[in-house]
């Protein structure tokens, strides 16, 4: 029993791994057709445009596990059917509750793959991969742990945070004279950007509780301003560094993000929704194995095989986007963010249930 086990599930992680490699690698190509128009944008060379498709794998890794999981899980148990190793399973006296039991560790191997890509790697590797591109393309611009630094001119700014609102957080303004001495600092507590020229070359930042300060040969002049306009010839877009996509962050860096937007008075639904995702998603291995199991056809007739075969690639691609789909709902109508993550994977999870049992009547 252990050395069919063994056999069975090594079998379908070999498959696994292959259709994982064959849509990372689809993934990838789509990658670099959206990047090649950039390349020669300031740094931004062709050794570095595939350097930061390579930084985008660990992402696409843990976004296509569970289809990847179904498809190679579909495509192995179709090709022992097809050899008639799968009857001679059944008939050895192997029972349906065998067969579910391996699926379940076959599933639950690469739930754990999946969780450990999206709590430690795609959380250091997507923000870097990101800033790492923006920082080839942009020499005026660069992001370290102390925020994002930009220059302008004798200008020289600091931007500590941004919010989902887009308002910005301690904002910091170095400003030089010819001689690249420094000669006032401004410091506002917070900052909203101008959404009407944004998108423009120029765009205008009202700064809020700002202190000045203007550095003369033998004195310091402190002022405090209460609003003050500044002009920036940053798109607005740029800053969008700052703020790290839900999706790449991890579940301890999410909890502790939205109790401080709640702190803040700010819209947690879309870091919540990514909170639970983060919870539910390694399970999605885990059910589409069971799909897999589901769609595996019991003779192994080649037409009736493709059929099933296709029909099963394409439930995981429903599921795969049905996620994204949800996630839209639910900021759109208000649906709480645990039932939107949890519907797709319990709908795919009955639905897997109902074809066993189904098929195993027949």
């Amino acid at each position: 029993m252990r050395l069919l086990n063994r056999y069975v599930i090594s079998q379908m992680t070999v498959y696994t791994l292959y259709a994982l490699l064959a849509l990372i690698s689809l993934y990838s190509f789509f990658d670099i057709m959206g990047e090649i128009s950039h390349v020669g944008d300031g740094r931004y060379t062709a050794n570095k445009m595939l350097y930061y498709v390579l930084m985008l794998i660990p992402t696409h890794a843990y976004e296509l596990m569970p289809l990847a999981v179904l498809v190679g899980g579909l495509v192995c148990l179709s090709q022992m059917a097809s050899n008639s190793e799968f009857t001679v399973i059944r008939t050895s006296g192997i029972s349906l509750t065998g067969i579910i039991g391996m699926m379940l560790q076959f599933g639950l191997f690469f739930a754990v793959i999946a969780a450990l890509l999206g709590e430690y790697v795609v959380p250091k590797t997507g923000p870097y991969a990101e800033q790492y591109r923006l920082h080839a393309r942009q020499n005026s611009i660069s992001a370290g742990d102390s925020g994002i630094w930009l220059k302008q001119g004798k200008d020289i700014v600091n931007v500590a945070e941004m919010l989902p609102d887009g308002s910005l957080k301690n904002i910091t303004i170095f400003r030089h004279n010819e001689q690249f001495q420094l000669i006032e600092i401004l410091n506002a507590a917070s900052a909203k950007v101008d959404i009407h020229t944004s998108e423009s070359k120029k765009s205008k930042w009202h700064l809020y509780q700002v202190n000045q300060s203007i550095l003369e040969k033998n004195q310091i002049t402190a002022n405090h301003i209460e609003n003050l306009d500044w002009h920036i010839s940053i798109n607005h877009q740029l800053l969008n560094i700052l703020l790290v996509a839900p999706e790449q962050m991890s579940i301890i860096a999410l909890s502790t993000y939205i109790k401080h937007l709640k702190h803040n008075h700010q819209q947690t639904t879309r870091y919540e929704l990514a909170w639970w995702r983060k919870i539910v998603y390694p399970l999605a291995c885990i059910v589409m194995a069971l799909v897999a199991l589901a769609f595996t056809p019991q003779q192994n007739r080649h037409g009736n095989m493709g059929l099933k075969l296709f029909y099963g690639i394409c439930l995981g691609l429903l599921f795969h986007f049905s996620g994204r789909l949800f996630g839209f709902t639910s900021q759109l109508y208000g649906i709480p963010s645990v039932i939107a993550a949890f519907l797709p994977t319990l709908f795919f999870l009955c639905l897997a249930v109902y074809l066993i049992r189904r098929q195993e009547k027949r």
